[in-house]
């Protein structure tokens, strides 16, 4: 047992994250997405929330400069309410946030250094975030 880490972060999950390097990626991405066929890394967190999962793993990865967070564009292109969650839950700025078209994402996500697969059953709950560097004053 460790202090002061979120407990929704696993160990495996900690030591990915701290293996990734400046600007690697890492997918958090919903219970629809074809995980297994695109990554090269592979995590399954059935039992949370994509948004859930984002806001535990800022408490300890930097974001990067923008883009530092990918979503997927719906279909439709409006702006869905899992995605005003991730916004939230990264804490990035607006300007920070990039939406893409599905396909364009999967391209992204494909070259991720991690994809951590959740329970999400909310379509476009997906994310990219970038590791940004860490500084003295930690990651957020």
């Amino acid at each position: 047992m460790l202090t002061g880490i979120h407990p929704l972060l696993s160990g495996a999950l900690l030591a990915h994250l701290d293996a990734m390097g400046h600007s690697d990626a890492v997918v958090l991405a919903d219970a629809h997405f074809p995980a297994e066929r695109l990554a090269h890394r592979l995590l399954t967190l059935p039992g949370l929330t994509t948004p859930e999962l984002l806001g535990a793993v800022r408490t300890v990865l930097p974001l990067d400069d923008a883009p530092a967070l990918d979503l997927m564009a719906s279909a439709d292109g409006a702006r869905l309410p899992v995605q005003d969650e991730l916004v939230a839950a990264a804490g990035a700025p607006q300007d920070a946030v990039r939406f893409i078209d599905r396909h364009a994402f999967y391209e992204v996500a494909a070259t991720a250094y991690l994809i951590v697969r959740t329970g999400e059953t909310r379509t476009y709950g997906n994310a990219i975030l970038r590791k940004g560097v860490v500084t003295g004053s930690g990651a957020r």
